[in-house]
C-alpha cells in the first residue's frame, strides 16, 4: 500500500487495544477509504457490508441477509431478516459462533449514508447493538462514508445511541505530492517532479484518478486521453461526483462555480452577492459539506478574528473541469497539447500551483527549518483607495519566533528570472505590509518556485528564502 502511514498506524493501534473500538473513516469519493480499510484489516475482517445508493430498506436488508449467508456458511442462519433489529441480532449470533479467543473481530459497514437513509432505523439499531453487546466484546466496528458532512453530523456527533461512542476517526485526505510520486512509481510511471506537479494540478491527489496514468505517456498525452477523449475516464466525472455525495447537489455545484471565478477565493458576503442564497443555515450547510469533503478550504485572514476568512476552491479536478472542459465539445486530437500553449493555461497553472503550495504548507515549513515552531497560516488583504494602492498576499506564515514569511509563488518551466521591477515590487510589498499591520516582527520575502531563481543585481537583497518544488515532496512532513 502506498503512503497512508499515519492512518495505518492509527488503525493498527486499535488492534492492540484491550477494549471494543468504533472507528469512523470519512473523506471524499474515490480517495481510497475502502481500499485502506480492507488492506489493513484484511486478515481480521469477519463481516463487511456495503450500502446501495437509492435502494429501499427492504432491498438493503435482503442484501444483508445474503451477505450473512455468504460470510457464515456454516451458521444455522437461513431466513431473510425483515428489520435492522433482526439483522443485528443475526450478525451477533454469527459473530459469536466464529469468535476466537484473544483475536480482534473487525465488522465493516461501508457507504453508511446509503444504509442509514431517512426512516431506515439503521443508526438506532446499530447504536443499540453496540451498547447492548459489541461494546463489551473484542471487536473493531468500522463505519465508512463519502458524504463527509453527513458522517460528522449523523455519526460522530450523533445525539442518540451512538453519542460519544466513536473512539477514533480518520478524515482521509487526497495523496500529498510525495505519496503521488510513490504511487506513480508503483505504476512504473517515471515522471519527474515538474511533470507530477503538472498532472497533480489537473486531477489532484485522488488515487482513482491517478490510476488512469499509463507507462510511456507524457503528461499532455495522459490529460488528452483521460479527460478530453470521447471515452475518457474523467470526462464526465464532474456531475457524477457531486451527485453521489450531496442531496440537492446542484446547489453545491453552484457554489463551486462561483468560487472558480475568483482565484484568491471569496468571503461569505461575496458568495451571497454572487448567488441567490440567503445568509443563513442553508448556505452554511453547503459550505460545511464542501469543506468536509475537501472541495473548498477556509483561509483565515491575517490578524483577524475567526469569522474573517475566505473560501477557496481547492479541488484541482473541479477547477480544471470548469476552466477547460465544461460545455465544450471536443472533436480533435491533442486538445490539451494545443490549449496548454495559450495564455489562459499560464494563468490557471499559476493559481493551481499556488493552491498546491498552500496545501503543502507543512512541507514548506520543513524547508524553512521552522517545523518545530508554532505558526499560523493565513492570507492578507488590504483594500486600496484613491491615495493608497491595495495589497493582497495569498500565503502568510506568522511565526511564534517573532518572524513572518510573505510567500511569493511562481510556476515556471525553468529557473525563474527575477527582474528589477519585481524586486522593487517585493521590497515595496514588505514595507507596506509592515505599515498596514503595524507588526514589529521581522518580515522575510520567501519565493516558492519550480526550479530556482536567476537574480538581477537589485533582487539579491530582496529574497530571503528560495524554496524549489522538490521541497514540496517531503514525505514525513504530514505524519
Amino acid at each position: 500500500m502506498i503512503g497512508r502511514g499515519h492512518e495505518t498506524q492509527i488503525m493498527l493501534d486499535l488492534v492492540k487495544s484491550t477494549k471494543a473500538e468504533m472507528l469512523v473513516v470519512y473523506g471524499r469519493r474515490r480517495v481510497g477509504k475502502t481500499y485502506l480499510i480492507k488492506n489493513v484489516y484484511q486478515s481480521m475482517m469477519c463481516f463487511d457490508f456495503t450500502g446501495t445508493q437509492n435502494a429501499s430498506k427492504a432491498n438493503q436488508l435482503f442484501k444483508f441477509s445474503e451477505k450473512l449467508r455468504e460470510r457464515f456458511p456454516e451458521s444455522q442462519f437461513s431466513d431473510s431478516v425483515k428489520t435492522w433489529n433482526e439483522a443485528f441480532l443475526a450478525l451477533k449470533k454469527c459473530l459469536i459462533e466464529v469468535q476466537i479467543k484473544d483475536q480482534k473481530q473487525v465488522i465493516f459497514f461501508d457507504e453508511l449514508p446509503w444504509l442509514a437513509s431517512a426512516k431506515s432505523d439503521f443508526l438506532e439499531e446499530l447504536g443499540y447493538w453496540w451498547n447492548d453487546w459489541a461494546s463489551q466484546k473484542n471487536v473493531i466496528v468500522v463505519l465508512c462514508g463519502s458524504a463527509a458532512s453527513w458522517m460528522l453530523k449523523k455519526v460522530i456527533h450523533h445525539r442518540g445511541g451512538l453519542h460519544n461512542r466513536v473512539t477514533k476517526k480518520i478524515n482521509l485526505k487526497p495523496f500529498t505530492l510525495a505519496e503521488t510520486r510513490l504511487y506513480l512509481e508503483s505504476l512504473n510511471v517515471q515522471w519527474d517532479d515538474y511533470q507530477i506537479i503538472q498532472f497533480y494540478m489537473t486531477v489532484g491527489g485522488i488515487p482513482t484518478y491517478l490510476q488512469q496514468v499509463q507507462q510511456g505517456e507524457t503528461v499532455p498525452q495522459t490529460i488528452d486521453r483521460v479527460l478530453f477523449s470521447k471515452d475518457g475516464a474523467l470526462r464526465n466525472e464532474f456531475t457524477n461526483l457531486y451527485a453521489s455525495l450531496f442531496d440537492n447537489y446542484q446547489n453545491h455545484i453552484k457554489i463551486i462555480k462561483i468560487l472558480a471565478e475568483k482565484w484568491a477565493g471569496m468571503n461569505r458576503q461575496e458568495i451571497i452577492a454572487k448567488s441567490s442564497f440567503k445568509d443563513g443555515g442553508g448556505l452554511s450547510k453547503i459550505l460545511e459539506e464542501l469543506e468536509a469533503s475537501s472541495f473548498i478550504t477556509q483561509i483565515p485572514a491575517f490578524q483577524k478574528k475567526h469569522k474573517d476568512f475566505v473560501y477557496r476552491l481547492s479541488d484541482e479536478y473541479s477547477l480544471f473541469y470548469l476552466k477547460f472542459m465544461e460545455g465544450k465539445i471536443f472533436t480533435a486530437k491533442n486538445e490539451w497539447q494545443k490549449a496548454s500553449g495559450e495564455v489562459k493555461y499560464k494563468i490557471w497553472a499559476g493559481f493551481a500551483f499556488e493552491s498546491i503550495c498552500i496545501k503543502h504548507v507543512e512541507a514548506i515549513k520543513v524547508a524553512l527549518g521552522i517545523s518545530g515552531i508554532y505558526t499560523e497560516t493565513s492570507s492578507y488583504f488590504h483594500k486600496g483607495n484613491e491615495t493608497t494602492e491595495g495589497l493582497q498576499l495569498d500565503l502568510v506564515i506568522d511565526r511564534a519566533d517573532r518572524a513572518i514569511n510573505l510567500c511569493e509563488i511562481k510556476f515556471y518551466n525553468d529557473d525563474f528570472i527575477m527582474t528589477d521591477a519585481l524586486s522593487t515590487t517585493l521590497r515595496q510589498r514588505r514595507q507596506r505590509f509592515k505599515e498596514f499591520t503595524n507588526t514589529r516582527k521581522i518580515v522575510f520575502n520567501t519565493l516558492i518556485t519550480t526550479y530556482g531563481v536567476k537574480h538581477s543585481r537589485e533582487s539579491l537583497g530582496q529574497i530571503d528564502h528560495v524554496i524549489t518544488m522538490d521541497k514540496l515532496f517531503i514525505l514525513d512532513s504530514f505524519e
